[in-house]
């Protein structure tokens, strides 16, 4: 088996991903750096993530086996790894508490958070709480709007959401707002960043922390199965939750990675965020990366059901993945998530994320051209209590 060890000591994955700041920002990303890279090789603060990852976030997250939906498909097997069950109902919560205790050894009593689909402000304002920090998140105004619960709980739990009304009032807007803010408050506040983008460490770092899922799966697929699966699928937005169950797979080639994209509309319409399937290099939010831009560089006006996939760039290690031929990535529009929505509601009793369905989805497309022995693992990255408006206006329900 090959060993994966990326990125480079600069942040680097392949010509994706370094570091692309204001000079106000450098002191504060290396100090981030130098305290990461000394943290992560450190016993206690590895056995009080350890701890709170099962005691506070109830890991390890189970895998399921969806029997009637792999009956009714006639084909693969499909198996979900219920990262729903977190608290929070998210995977988000895995990379929040290990960016939340890295700012306090830090010093860092304010922490800034940006959110689209809201499942990482809630899990930013959740920490904070349990720590007894400060924290504002940035959430466009557009997304406030379609996750207006998930907004409620942020504020429940102690933070201050701050709407941003530029742009297209969604995810990447959210973020620039918090990049603003960090570098105005830089000294006493910590950036955690939902996703693995963002200026090196924090591509490696997310993934560090959210790498919890696919270690658990190795373990969890020979109990269940025998062995492990034939395909591992992950939705991708940022891309945290694919890079958290991708990456213990790397290395073990005889496991195909599958990135599903949010087609929106369809790709050939324009109204899409899948910026690896039809994005070109360019950098954003600090790293160089696939972002769906025009001819001049400008970044292009994003569409998708689900708050948390509309974002126009992705993640530098999904970009090398990409470039590598190591993961493939497609694009489900937006119908068929819905569909796979539904489906899974009425076979398994399970209601998804609607980012999560664009996975679900894609193995559903898969299954049934596939013999009955093999088996698809896809990351079930969220749960859809937050889409229940979305899902509503869409379907033509009132309430």
């Amino acid at each position: 088996m090959k060993i994966y060890d990326m990125p480079d000591q600069e942040g680097h994955f392949g010509p994706y991903g370094g570091t692309f700041v204001s000079e106000t920002l450098i002191a504060a990303i290396d100090e981030l750096k130098a305290q990461y890279l000394y943290y992560r090789d450190d016993p206690k603060f590895q056995a009080e993530f350890a701890y709170e990852l099962k005691h506070y976030v109830g890991r390890p997250s189970p895998i399921y086996h969806a029997r009637r939906l792999s009956d009714f498909l006639e084909g693969a097997q499909i198996y979900l790894k219920r990262e729903d069950l977190n608290h929070t109902g998210a995977h988000k919560i895995n990379n929040t508490v290990g960016q939340a205790m890295l700012a306090r050894r830090m010093g860092k009593q304010r922490i800034i958070a940006e959110t689209g689909a809201g499942q990482h402000g809630v899990a930013s304002a959740t920490v904070a709480a349990r720590y007894g920090m400060e924290c504002v998140v940035y959430m466009g105004s557009e997304d406030i709007k379609r996750q207006a619960q998930n907004v409620y709980r942020m504020k429940l739990l102690g933070a201050c959401v701050v709407p941003v009304e530029s742009g297209s009032k969604t995810l990447k807007d959210a973020l620039n707002e918090a990049m603003r803010d960090w570098v105005t408050n830089v000294q006493n506040t910590f950036y955690i960043i939902g996703t693995v983008a963002g200026p090196h460490p924090y591509p490696m770092m997310v993934r560090d922390f959210n790498s919890v899922v696919g270690r658990e799966c190795l373990t969890q697929m020979l109990e269940m199965a025998g062995r492990q699966p034939d395909v591992v699928l992950a939705c991708v937005g940022g891309g945290s939750n694919a890079m958290g169950i991708f990456h213990s797979y790397i290395p073990d080639e005889s496991v195909r990675l599958v990135g599903v994209e949010a087609g929106g509309e369809g790709i050939a319409t324009g109204h899409h965020a899948a910026s690896l399937s039809a994005g070109s290099p360019g950098v954003l939010h600090g790293n160089r990366t696939y972002l769906l831009q025009d001819s001049n560089g400008q970044i292009i006006e994003t569409h998708s059901i689900s708050a948390g996939l509309d974002y126009p760039g992705v993640g530098p290690e999904h970009a090398w993945l990409k470039d590598t031929h190591r993961a493939e990535y497609v694009a489900i529009n937006d119908d068929e998530a819905l569909h796979a929505f539904h489906t899974l509601c009425r076979m398994e009793g399970i209601i998804p994320a609607l980012e999560s369905s664009h996975a679900l989805a894609q193995a559903m497309k898969m299954a049934p051209a596939m013999d009955k022995d093999k088996i698809l693992l896809v990351n079930l990255s969220g749960r859809g209590d937050k889409d229940m408006a979305t899902v509503a206006e869409y379907s033509g329900i009132t309430f």
